[in-house]
């Protein structure tokens, strides 16, 4: 496993603080240990070296000025959170190529999408190499086509199923209606779809 490098910035460095000595040596002992654990996890080396990369780094900079004792704690709630987060983003991708392959009408932009389809568990399924890689080519060609949308369908689609916002909750952080969100959310998607389909992804 590559070391983890984590940078210090340059700072008066409290008593009560861990010291760069103290905070180095935890995370130098602990990496190996963290690594399993995300391995365990996410059955993934790549993804389980930067989950961790991740959680060291957030540790060394977040945390610094916590006194060596808590680290340990400290340490675990960030790399469950980094875990998590990672789950995350593979369902709500997961999601999206579902939501894709869902429509049946794709004349309703009044509808919410979302609604129309259950969330695959994401981590429960068992992929072959080669399915993992043509769901990330899909993937990067659905980044690619949002990159595309206007301005309010990309933020619409963004915040429902990216962020995980409910419909007021996106409206609220949009300043429109939750007509408006299902509307903007509706058009994104049949327009990625049709994008996709363009592409010669077969939903």
């Amino acid at each position: 496993m590559h070391r983890v490098a984590v940078r210090f910035r340059a700072m008066a460095w409290p008593a009560f603080m861990a010291t760069r000595e103290e905070l180095s040596a935890f995370l130098a002992g602990v990496e190996r240990r963290a690594f399993k654990q995300a391995l365990f996890a996410v059955r993934d080396e790549d993804s389980a070296l930067d989950i961790v990369q991740e959680a060291m780094s957030k540790l060394a900079e977040h945390y610094g000025d916590r006194p060596a004792v808590e680290l340990p704690l400290l340490f675990t709630r960030i790399l469950q959170n980094a875990i998590t987060d990672h789950f995350r983003r593979q369902k709500v991708r997961n999601t999206w190529i579902s939501l894709f392959s869902s429509f049946t009408s794709p004349d309703d932009e009044d509808s919410d999408p979302l609604a129309t389809i259950e969330a695959l568990a994401g981590t429960g399924q068992v992929e072959s190499s080669a399915d993992q890689v043509e769901r990330a080519q899909i993937v990067r060609m659905i980044e690619e086509e949002i990159a595309r949308l206007p301005a309010r369908q990309r933020e619409a689609f963004l915040l429902r199923y990216w962020e995980d916002y409910d419909v007021a909750e996106t409206a609220a952080a949009m300043g429109c209606s939750e007509g408006s969100v299902k509307t903007h959310c509706s058009r994104a998607t049949h327009t990625l779809a049709r994008a996709l389909r363009t592409r010669g992804i077969k939903l």
